[in-house]
């Protein structure tokens, strides 16, 4: 009797275990089954855009097909805003996200990181006319100064500490914080470079940028979910490789130092 229980007490911990391994299959090896990589975006510009034709371009997007492409497996975008994104990722909608994602300690608590594969700053949009003669981080921090900035995103953070004295206003989209910001409603947008310069470029009757450096420097890096290194070691070491080869930075020169893709775009 006592060696029954025992064989059975054995078996029962052996299913346990084999059932724990299987259940924690890296998901590299599991994406590779599968097939495709489920990629978690928000629309960013330059980072993800909808061409004329709806298809999604942009500096992310590229780092994703690649990524995908050296995986040999197919890529599908999962379009999230931005507030839910990390939700998303940690319920499984998706694998990974790569959508200029700035890496923070209060992140980090929630998702693993891979390395930094790029580099970003916050830098601000004004209104021309409503704000003529503010050219420092003082004559923004006022209140009478309506700041907007995307709600869930660094941009949002670095508009909280730099200027708290103002009146800050936060929007689901960049899209409707600039809509707010052409018709005068807000002073500034603050967002990741090089957006407010674009944007400045784009209406120089309307806009400008008052303040000319960014103000912030933040890494950007791929988010997953806790508990897998064999995953976050293949990307950590696929940036390393595409980093040395000059992938990076010549797709980041052509989305962020050229205009030559605004034609594309709806």
């Amino acid at each position: 009797m006592k060696r029954l229980i025992v064989a059975l007490v054995t078996g029962l911990l052996m299913a346990v275990w084999v059932e724990s391994a299987v259940a924690k299959e890296p998901l590299i090896d599991t994406i590779q089954k599968r097939g495709v990589i489920r990629v978690g975006m928000s629309t960013f510009v330059p980072w993800a855009m909808r061409d004329k034709g709806g298809r999604l371009i942009g500096f992310e997007i590229d780092v994703a097909r690649q990524l995908a492409k050296d995986m040999e497996v197919d890529v599908e975008f999962v379009p999230t805003n931005w507030s839910g994104i990390i939700p998303a990722l940690l319920t499984g909608k998706f694998d990974v996200i790569i959508g200029g994602m700035g890496i923070t300690p209060k992140r980090n608590l929630k998702v693993n990181f891979s390395i930094p594969y790029d580099y970003s700053g916050m830098s601000m949009v004004s209104h021309k006319s409503r704000s003529k003669g503010l050219s420092t981080f003082e004559d923004f921090n006022q209140k009478s100064i309506t700041i907007a900035a995307r709600t869930g995103t660094t941009a949002a953070m670095a508009a909280k500490k730099q200027f708290p004295k103002a009146n800050l206003r936060f929007f689901e989209n960049e899209s409707q914080a600039l809509q707010e910001l052409y018709l005068g409603r807000v002073h500034a947008v603050v967002a990741s470079a090089p957006l407010p310069r674009f944007q400045a470029l784009k209406y120089p009757g309307k806009l400008t940028v008052p303040i000319s450096r960014a103000f912030t420097k933040e890494p950007i890096g791929f988010a997953v979910r806790k508990g897998d290194v064999d995953t976050l070691n293949f990307f950590n070491n696929w940036i390393r490789v595409k980093e040395a080869e000059g992938f990076l930075a010549e797709t980041k020169a052509y989305w962020f130092e050229t205009r030559d893709w605004e034609d594309r775009v709806k």
